[in-house]
């Protein structure tokens, strides 16, 4: 049994990397020489892969399940003092299983893409699964040679470490990493269909229809693991935030702006035949800059609580990023007269100029946020000068891109196509207008005196009103009967909307919690009491619970507001053996309108030391966020077609008397 299962592991890795190669060498040779090859060929290669990836990672969970400390990812990274659930989750807890993980995920799309390769005359098809059978050789051949998990040592430890306190102190451990991953690796399958449409010569709008789906998985997961992400920092780490702009935060952050830019630029390809060129580069983009992420968080060339410890992968990865960025060009530049759009929007003040305003909004956010992640690193690497690029710059930019993009996400929707009056656009915003100033003077009246709070409230206020209106315009009865169908007959459009909504939310969630935040740190003594945000806190007494895995020291504190106790508090400090640093746990008191947050500092029997937060609205970011996801997850599902809907899927601005919205309801 000890060696059974590593050995079991290692035969998955290499069928994986066998399956690879066969699909990249058949795929390429069947799109340009289509009778060369049978489909139950290249189904060998794909089956080989997504099998060998499955065995490798159930390899790797029985490992770690049956303590089998023989295998040197077991003995450093786990503990027989670890719960059953900590151990599943160590599978990618740490660098060498995290890369299965990518190989298992990377099979799974490459099988799916498989299944809609109906014979080997679809030569887009068949040269996608030979670029998806490139990746997967070079990711197996990466775990095999630089980071596989099961060498097996010559001496056997009895017990192990155990994971990373940080990893292994909460329940999103278990999810966040998944959905960035299939995010990530998600946006493999749009560049590999961008690729062969590339290398076939194959022009025109399939490429996008056929990869609509993979990538509307992608973002949503992607999106999904950011906001979960943002979650477990804000739940785990004890610093009061949510977003630290942390170097690998970034890293999922950029490809993330880049992919939302292609979603609202394929539109315009499909729609009007424009940006062909631009959708090619952004789709080379976002997969090269997962890459880069990937080198980022797995070669520790960056300070992060995310990164892994120094290893072997970083200098390959960085050599495919470049392999695959240069390719990327020459293919694109080899094919320029090919792929060149048939010509440009009509007037910038139209759906189409929007749709190219956001995009290179996007595209600038996206690179701003690159350039501060990279600068510290490309200049240490060439002066040997430490240097930091910190919250300050980021905020500085981000902020004002941040209010154009929702401004181009409030007028985007209102623009009709080729041309806009200013008639059409006065009538079709002047409603959103007066509510958006109706809601900022509220919150002056509230009290509410920061300009940028203000301004995001009136900004949201527009977006979701323009919402609306659209939905009771569009709809064919202005009857919840009436919306559904609507939304059910155009879910694309309307999923969209719905992400729009919750990026409303959430940045007036952004907004409160950064300017209306309270904030005190203060020490206590047993028996004593502080005041703070309208609140009174008393330190009662600090308790201990040894777990078989950890040591857990919690401070207990009743919050009370003037004689009525709200809530009993207790934030904690997660002590594991042979890891020299506790890991803190908050105590967060959630309501509708705020959040009351309380993390340990220094803990004594007798004093204590805490962090106090107070944020407005707080459990609305993640309702926003979760919308946001939502929204890419509805534009999934397949829209309901009805004699109404066959028409209006044409084109999302139509009116209820059939009327197109450029002539405007």
């Amino acid at each position: 049994m000890t060696t059974a299962v590593p050995s079991a592991g290692w035969t998955g890795l290499m069928l994986g990397l066998a399956g690879s190669v066969v699909l990249a060498v058949l795929g390429f040779l069947a799109q340009h020489r289509p009778g060369a090859v049978r489909r139950r060929q290249l189904l060998v290669g794909a089956g080989f892969m997504l099998g060998g990836s499955v065995l490798a990672m159930a390899a790797l969970q029985v490992a770690l399940l049956t303590d089998n400390f023989a295998v040197a990812y077991v003995a450093e990274n786990h503990s027989r003092a670890t719960s059953t659930f900590f151990s599943i989750t160590g599978a990618w807890a740490a660098l060498e299983g995290s890369l299965v993980l990518w190989v298992l995920v990377l099979s799974g799309f490459t099988a799916a893409v498989m299944r809609g390769v109906r014979d080997t005359d679809d030569r887009l098809g068949t040269g996608a699964l030979g670029v998806l059978g490139s990746v997967g050789a070079f990711f197996f051949a990466l775990v095999v040679l630089a980071g596989n998990p099961f060498e097996i040592l010559a001496e056997v430890p009895a017990d192990g470490p155990g994971p990373n306190p940080i990893l292994a102190d909460h329940v999103l451990m278990a999810v966040h990493p998944p959905l960035l991953y299939v995010g990530y690796v998600g946006l493999t399958v749009p560049f590999a269909f961008a690729m062969s449409a590339l290398l076939g010569s194959v022009a025109g709008v399939e490429w996008l229809r056929r990869t609509r789906r993979a990538n509307l998985t992608a973002w949503s997961f992607l999106t999904a693991g950011l906001v979960v992400g943002a979650g477990w920092s804000y739940e785990v780490l004890g610093w009061g935030g949510y977003w630290a702009w942390d170097p690998v935060e970034n890293a999922a952050l950029v490809p993330w702006l880049v992919a939302t830019a292609f979603l609202h630029s394929a539109v315009v390809q499909v729609r009007r035949g424009m940006l062909q060129s631009w959708n090619f580069v952004l789709v080379l983009a976002a997969f090269a800059l997962t890459v880069l992420g990937t080198f980022l968080t797995r070669s520790a060339v960056v300070q992060s609580v995310h990164s892994f410890s120094q290893s072997d992968v970083g200098p390959p990865l960085l050599v495919f990023f470049v392999v695959v960025v240069v390719t990327g060009f020459v293919l694109i530049a080899l094919r320029a007269e090919r792929i060149a759009s048939r010509g440009g929007p009509e007037s910038l003040a139209s759906r189409e100029g929007m749709f190219l305003l956001n995009n290179l909004l996007l595209s600038l956010f996206a690179f701003v946020v690159l350039l501060g992640t990279l600068y510290p690193v490309v200049l240490e690497a060439i002066t040997d000068e430490q240097v930091s690029v910190g919250r300050p710059f980021f905020d500085r930019m981000a902020v004002p891109l941040g209010f154009a993009l929702l401004l181009a996400m409030w007028a985007g929707p209102a623009t009709p196509y080729r041309h806009a009056s200013p008639a059409v656009v006065w009538r079709r915003l002047r409603v959103p207008l007066l509510l958006a100033a109706c809601a900022a003077t509220t919150a002056v009246l509230a009290g509410v005196r920061s300009p940028g709070v203000l301004a995001v409230v009136a900004l949201a206020t527009g977006i979701a009103s323009s919402t609306v209106r659209q939905a009771l315009v569009t709809a064919p009865a202005r009857t919840p009967a009436g919306l559904w169908r609507l939304i059910c007959g155009q879910r694309g459009y309307w999923g969209g909307q719905l992400a729009h909504l919750g990026v409303a939310l959430f940045v007036v969630v952004v907004a409160t919690s950064s300017g209306l935040a309270e904030r005190s740190t203060v020490t206590v003594d047993r028996g004593e009491s502080v005041e703070f945000a309208g609140y009174t806190l008393t330190f009662d007494y600090v308790d201990e619970h040894e777990l078989p895995d950890r040591l857990l020291s919690d401070a207990h504190l009743t919050l009370t507001d003037g004689e009525r106790v709200v809530r009993e508090m207790s934030p904690l400090l997660n002590s594991f053996p042979g890891r020299p640093q506790a890991v803190g746990n908050p105590d967060v008191w959630t309501t509708p309108i705020q959040d009351v947050y309380v993390a340990l500092g220094n803990l004594e029997p007798e004093r204590v030391t805490l962090s106090l937060f107070r944020y407005p609205l707080m459990v609305w970011m993640w309702v926003g966020g979760g919308m946001v996801a939502a929204g890419g997850f509805w534009a999934l599902g397949r829209p309901r077609r009805t004699a109404w809907t066959a028409w209006t899927a044409v084109d999302p601005g139509m009116s209820r008397s059939g009327e197109p919205v450029n002539s405007d309801a």
